[in-house]
């Protein structure tokens, strides 16, 4: 091959393609082909239709394999073209097979020319504290700003960016970034402007928007800070830079009292998203936040923003990314374990349902923090907050490695789902292993993990848009090779649950007894063989590559629609129920519907939902009938502390996202529980378990008898029938209220 600086492309062959169609059945869980369909499967324009899986495998292993960064020096040989090749092979059996696969966001993004454009795209969430910060070499600076000169609006103009993107923000507002906030100098007057040629200019008026003609010709504009927003996802981000700045004296040179942004160029609602997907929802979301959020800021002229009123910008920044058809908001507000306005700020109801909803809600701790009754009594009233251990994330791995000071020491927060603890502007970087489906194929679990490892690693070669997060990624290289279906493996592999019983014990600092959990010693001895064979895989390629071994290597991701896919428990969880109905919103006009009709399927409209069908699908977990089988509704709280613990041990050194679930009875164990694992846990968060009480409730558990009535009633398959009926496709259709992640926080895409 001769050498040339045009980097080289590999691609997957059509006859390679077309012999793994042949020799891998797919392992669609009872959801899968349908949750895959209306969220993955992106649309292709030339046939009128959206992807078939093999052609989205295709598209995303292609993505990935030509970001190895030696595609792109120039010096390609015709050996390292066969063995990326066929490693790129492998990946495609790996994943069509759905042995593994990459994060969501991965499946809609890898290969497109979206990824090309923003690089930011492969990731799902980030992290960014909330104090003054420089913007850098950015894609998005403020022209009234040197890129160096630190601004109270960067890390809100991250969050949106991330946000519009589709991805999810974890956020601090603990007080010791809060105290780098300058004092709010003034009240700032906000006008916003629409001209009557905009679509959306009678919706602006009703929000308060005023008519740009009329403002112009009785006002001047250089009086005031002017931005006239283009048609763009950075107007939005500069239009509420522009607001915020304006209220600090080092971002106002000028001092104007007034700024004034016009919206006339925005596309209206229900216009065409290019590259990314979806539909405009117009300027009104953008409006109703900016007038909300300069209400925040002229409320606090002449002091310090609060951790809370902080919080309520970035809810509001993701309450209008919601509105935005497609997209999703995932945050994460993390605040100080001893500001108790931050801890019960989702008590005040109005403002929960305005727009203190678009988060959930964490404290930072440490290992000697040990008052979780207050915090306890809170998770009983509103399931917050949760708990996020920095102490633990700075110092260790594996808590079987032991502590290592300050091994990721520039560690401040986390992702929405608490996985992944980050440094400043650095992203999560994930993909998953289903253990027993990979090993059903014929896989060594080994191999399977590789992959993976060397998927994640390609991705911290992408280009990234904002500086911070260029610097933190190349520092750390993170990867977040994770596990789903993990109790289904355990059972298959081990014959029994993970934790065997507990045995009393007493804790060195405060003499208190407690339970001490006693683990399947196989168990213990294979996730660490695996994990190991993750950190030798970033080792070689890293040497290989000539660059930093990634800082951290596995964690647990919640997965959610994920673990759909392949029909396997999600992440650590247990299954909801060992046979249950789960149910799938979609819009009344989505092509699928005739489909599972035909098929069978119980559907009825949403009682919550206008123009929205509720399907019914009977699902049975792995091992339901296994005599050692739990699911969360009856599994001790106790013991889900006890696996995230032994997963935390021996597997994970970043995170374990864990969702506790606990019944009535079990609430005054939560602050022992909490107490107990102060020196293990790294993130957690809890709930009741609600037992499908609810109407039309997303999952209900059933008895054996009812699952196999309602399978009874269901005769063909969706897929068959669905490329039987040939109905004409919709584009960005997407499933109502599919996520990412087991407590609903992360995106779909």
């Amino acid at each position: 091959m001769q050498m040339t600086s045009t980097p080289i492309k590999i691609g997957l062959t059509n006859d390679f393609v077309e012999q793994v169609k042949q020799e891998v059945q797919p392992h669609w869980g009872k959801l899968g082909w349908v949750t895959y369909k209306r969220t993955y499967a992106r649309w292709i324009p030339e046939q009128n239709r959206t992807e078939e899986w093999f052609e989205t495998v295709k598209r995303v292993v292609e993505g990935n394999i030509n970001l190895d960064p030696r595609l792109h020096n120039g010096d390609v040989t015709p050996e390292l073209f066969e063995e990326l090749m066929i490693e790129a092979q492998q990946l495609y059996r790996l994943i069509y097979g759905l042995g593994a696969t990459p994060s969501g966001r991965n499946l809609w993004i890898s290969g497109t020319d979206y990824q090309k454009r923003n690089g930011d795209a492969l990731n799902n969430c980030w992290f960014i504290a909330i104090r003054p910060q420089a913007y850098g070499d950015s894609h998005i600076v403020p022209a009234y700003l040197d890129p160096e000169q630190p601004a109270v609006s960067m890390p809100f103009s991250f969050m949106f960016d991330q946000l519009m993107k589709g991805g999810g923000v974890g956020f601090s507002v603990v007080p010791s970034n809060i105290s780098q906030l300058p004092p709010v100098a003034a009240k700032i007057k906000l006008s916003v402007l629409i001209g009557k040629e905009s679509d959306s200019y009678q919706d602006s008026l009703a929000l308060g928007a005023v008519d740009r003609d009329q403002w112009l010709a009785e006002n001047n504009v250089a009086d005031t800070l002017y931005y006239e927003l283009p048609d763009t996802r950075e107007g939005w981000v500069l239009a509420n830079a522009h607001m915020i700045d304006a209220h600090f004296t080092s971002t106002n040179p000028t001092q104007a009292k007034q700024v004034v942004l016009d919206m006339t160029q925005i596309r209206p609602k229900g216009a065409r998203i290019h590259g990314f997907g979806g539909t405009a929802s117009g300027p009104m979301p953008l409006i109703s936040m900016l007038i909300d959020s300069n209400d925040v800021l002229n409320e606090a002229a002449g002091r310090q923003l609060t951790g809370v009123e902080c919080t309520d910008l970035g809810n509001m920044i993701g309450k209008a990314v919601v509105a935005g058809n497609v997209r999703r908001s995932a945050e994460l507000a993390l605040g100080g374990a001893e500001d108790d306005a931050f801890i019960t700020m989702k008590q005040d109801q109005e403002k929960l349902y305005h727009h203190r909803w678009a988060s959930n809600n964490s404290i930072a701790v440490d290992s000697s923090f040990t008052d979780y009754g207050p915090v306890a009594d809170s998770i009983l009233h509103n399931g917050e907050p949760g708990i996020v251990n920095l102490e633990l994330s700075q110092n260790y791995g594996r808590i079987a490695d032991g502590r290592q000071e300050g091994i990721d020491g520039s560690v401040e927060g986390t992702n929405p789902c608490g996985e992944i603890s980050l440094s400043n502007g650095e992203p999560c970087n994930l993909f998953e292993v289903f253990p027993s489906v990979a090993q059903e194929q014929g896989w060594q679990l080994e191999d399977a993990f590789a992959l993976g490892t060397r998927y994640t690693k390609r991705i911290t070669f992408s280009h990234y848009d904002w500086e911070v997060s260029r610097k933190m990624i190349a520092k750390n290289r993170r990867i977040g090779i994770s596990m789903s279906g993990i109790q289904d493996w355990i059972l298959d592999e081990f014959g029994q649950r993970v934790v065997t019983g507990f045995t009393p014990a007493i804790d060195p600092e405060t003499d208190e007894t407690f339970q001490k959990p006693v683990y399947d010693q196989k168990a213990v001895q294979r996730f660490d063989a695996l994990y190991q064979a993750i950190a030798k895989a970033d080792q070689d390629y890293s040497d290989t590559l000539g660059c930093q071994p990634s800082i951290k290597h596995t964690t647990v991701k919640p997965s959610g629609t994920v673990a759909k896919l392949a029909g396997v428990s999600e992440g650590m969880h247990f299954h909801y129920a060992g046979y249950l109905i789960q149910r799938i919103r979609f819009q009344d006009s989505d092509p699928l519907l005739p489909a599972l009709k035909a098929c069978g399927y119980r559907i009825e409209p949403d009682v919550y939902t206008d123009h929205t069908m509720c399907v019914e699908f009977p699902v049975k977990a792995a091992n339901a009938d296994n005599p050692n089988f739990a699911s969360a509704g009856s599994v001790s709280v106790a013991e889900q502390f006890a696996t995230q613990a032994f997963l935390q041990t021996y597997w994970s050194d970043n995170a374990v996202s864990c969702t506790a679930t606990f019944q009535p009875e079990e609430a005054d164990q939560l602050a022992g529980l909490l107490k107990q694992y102060r020196h293990t846990t790294k993130s957690t968060s809890m709930l009741p378990y609600s037992g499908g009480d609810l109407k039309q409730a997303p999952k209900e558990p059933i008895d054996a008898a009812t699952y196999e009535a309602r399978c009874a009633e269901i005769s063909g398959d969706v897929e068959a029938t669905f490329a039987q009926l040939h109905p004409q496709e919709q584009k960005d259709l997407v499933l109502v209220d599919q996520t990412d992640c087991e407590s609903g926080a992360c995106p779909v895409r």
